[in-house]
């Protein structure tokens, strides 16, 4: 069993958790996330807490023992898999995620209209990005704030930004996550005259 697995998650307080069959469903001040559970792992509430384990098989696995613990080996990616996927989804409806990206640039500028980005990096035209459902997108200065319950979405709107104008080497412009560090080259007259 893998060592992420083994470790409960804590239900933070206004946090409910459900189980409908083989899918967890958890409600929050943030919102509701649901997650279906792979086959072969069990996810239990006890005390205020989720574990996550094996199913114990209700009829012994074909090819004796062996075959059981083959079965056991495949399943542990899933184990850590299910677990990190509650844990998640506990923080996200409890706390929320959020995502901060800087524009570095001269004109390079954003603007919220509902659910819709426009964003302006040295294009012709401005880039139009829509917000999927249970994300929010603000704008203040030169720093775009995606926030959201989960994770996932969260991480990916984050990421399709990013990638509208990735920051460039040479100068830094484009658009990057808050603190993230780039590796600056120099350029061909910087070479020519030996600045390193």
């Amino acid at each position: 069993m893998s060592k992420l697995a083994k470790k409960p998650v804590n239900i933070t307080e206004g946090v409910n958790v459900a189980f409908d069959r083989d899918i967890v469903k958890v409600n929050g001040p943030k919102g509701n996330l649901s997650f279906r559970i792979p086959k072969g792992v069990d996810v239990k509430s006890v005390e205020g807490r989720l574990h996550v384990s094996l199913k114990v098989p209700t009829s012994p696995a074909k090819g004796g023992i062996r075959g059981a613990s083959k079965n056991n080996e495949n399943l542990k990616p899933s184990l850590g898999l299910t677990r990190a996927m509650v844990s998640n989804m506990v923080t996200g409806v409890s706390h929320g995620f959020e995502k901060h990206l800087e524009l570095s640039g001269v004109g390079y500028r954003a603007q919220v209209t509902g659910r819709d980005i426009a964003i302006s990096v040295g294009f012709s035209h401005p880039v139009i990005i829509t917000a999927d459902l249970g994300l929010n997108i603000a704008v203040k200065e030169n720093i775009i704030t995606v926030s959201g319950a989960d994770k996932d979405l969260v991480g990916n709107m984050a990421a399709k930004i990013r990638s509208i104008r990735p920051p460039e080497p040479y100068k830094g412009k484009g658009i990057k996550y808050v603190q993230e560090k780039i590796r600056r080259k120099a350029g061909k007259a910087a070479k020519a005259l030996g600045v390193k």
